[in-house]
């Protein structure tokens, strides 16, 4: 399976709720997406499909494709604590995803470019693994070469500091990776406890 790259709009209806964010068409037609509209008479879902759909709802919301997803989540339940919490600690602490939220990029996808291509350092040292786990007391940052390209001065000008996880410093335009966040501090509306329960089966 490659990372999706369609219409994100058709997504969110699958799963009724904006995931990648704000979304003029999802307001629109906020209801799943088919010929017969919102008036078509859906089947109630299976317990199986419910769990199901919430681990594909995260795996589209953070662009995670299954093999990781899988991966990671099995580092979790060999971790002391509560599974679903940690799974969701973990992929925060993903590279990409903690550029997105610095505001360096305007959205995952974008973050995970500006990583692929070299745009972002670790520590002072240039990462290009998107899915590189940060660690807390990690400092992540624009290259020196990089801090002049559109997109990133964009994102920067528009962002706000609303992560208590994070603390950014706009002089250098890099900022410090302070601890996982805890759960009720991400704002993503996943229910974990039924990917936990998917994958126990």
């Amino acid at each position: 399976m490659a990372r999706y790259i369609g219409p994100k709009t058709k997504i969110a209806r699958k799963f009724k709720e904006p995931i990648y964010g704000p979304d003029r068409s999802y307001e629109k037609k906020n209801y799943p997406p088919g010929m017969h509209g919102p008036s078509k008479r859906r089947r109630k879902q299976s317990e199986y499909g419910i769990q199901l759909m919430e681990k594909m709802k995260a795996k589209y919301t953070y662009g995670i494709l299954e093999r990781q997803f899988k991966n990671v989540f099995s580092r979790a339940a060999r971790k002391k604590g509560v599974t679903g919490t940690i799974l969701l600690q973990l992929i925060e602490a993903r590279l990409d995803n903690v550029v997105y939220r610095f505001g360096i990029a305007p959205s995952r996808s974008a973050a995970r470019q500006l990583v692929s291509h070299r745009h972002i350092v670790v520590n002072g040292q240039v990462v290009n693994i998107p899915s590189f786990e940060v660690k807390a007391g990690d400092v992540i940052g624009v290259r020196e070469k990089s801090k002049s390209l559109e997109i990133i001065s964009n994102a920067v000008l528009s962002r706000s500091d609303k992560y208590p996880w994070l603390e950014w410093e706009p002089t250098t335009m890099s900022g410090t990776f302070i601890k996982y966040p805890d759960r009720d501090e991400i704002p993503e509306n996943i229910r974990e406890q039924l990917i936990v329960e998917l994958y126990s089966k």
